[in-house]
């Protein structure tokens, strides 16, 4: 069988998606009173596009041999994580209210198998582009066609193991087999990225060798052309470059720190929703 993404999934069609992704997650954090939405809310148009039109797997069968792998590098948005599994059928929604409470599959950091679709256990930053490097070679050697697309937060670029998987992934020829997604948001965990440790995210990939596409992160059409994009041939590894607003989508979050991991109370969870789905 093949589930390679034959019919695409219209921009309009995408955005009406992430707006119960965004739903989704607030209601999530809310819920368990913990977690992080920041993060989360700032990759939905990157998860989105990606499992809608360019991810090859399939939800009726998430052991499929031949399936990609999604590696959440940031493993701490795991809001994000499961409320895309849950909208693409991976498992029932009825599951999201459990987030993080106790003998729940869905934990404040994804554990591996724990639920259909986890293909990496996640919790410390920087691993998820090595992680990719194993999945690859396993394919590779096992004569499979199956790529992993990994999504990486600009503050786990202060992670020199980020740097040595970047440069081995041209020198064992694995361009083809790992694509590589920066959610340039900005703020981690202590405060704003660059204050902490700037970085020049562009730069710095093309200067271990890859190509990098940047773009606004929440423009779902130059998201998704970008995706697509990614996976024509080329001598090098690909890196999308998206420049995002932590807690889009949510007026109080925007932007703020504050809001890394922090839940909302009943009545910003009502204003939330109403701004989600006003699409603000």
């Amino acid at each position: 069988m093949s589930a390679v993404v034959e019919t695409k999934v219209s921009v309009a069609e995408l955005e009406a998606i992430a707006r119960r992704v965004r739903a989704s997650i607030v209601k999530m954090v809310a819920a368990a009173q913990s977690g992080h939405p920041g993060g989360s809310l700032s990759a939905v148009e990157l998860g989105v596009s990606l499992y809608w039109n360019h991810l090859r797997c399939d939800p009726a069968q998430p052991d499929w041999p031949d399936r990609d792998r999604f590696l959440l590098s940031k493993g701490h948005a795991t809001p994000f994580y499961y409320s895309l599994l849950a909208e693409r059928g991976y498992f029932s929604h009825d599951m999201l209210p459990t987030f993080r409470s106790l003998g729940s599959p869905l934990q404040g950091h994804a554990s591996m198998g724990a639920a259909p679709g986890i293909e990496m256990s996640g919790g410390s930053l920087g691993q998820g582009l090595s992680f990719a490097i194993g999945t690859a070679f396993a394919a590779k050697m096992d004569g499979r066609n199956s790529r992993s697309w990994v999504l990486i937060g600009d503050g786990e670029l202060n992670e020199g193991q980020v740097w040595e998987a970047a440069m081995a992934v041209p020198h064992f020829g694995l361009g083809d087999r790992i694509f590589v997604m920066v959610d340039r948001n900005g703020i981690q965990n202590d405060g704003f990225a660059d204050d902490i440790m700037k970085t020049h995210p562009r730069q710095m990939w093309e200067g271990f060798g890859w190509k990098v596409l940047e773009i606004d992160g929440h423009d779902m059409a130059a998201v998704d052309q970008a995706l697509e994009e990614m996976q024509r041939p080329d001598e090098r590894p690909r890196c999308v470059v998206a420049n995002t607003v932590k807690g889009r989508g949510v007026s109080f979050m925007e932007n703020n720190p504050g809001f890394h991991g922090k839940a909302p109370t009943p009545a910003q969870l009502e204003q939330a929703l109403a701004e989600i789905e006003a699409g603000l």
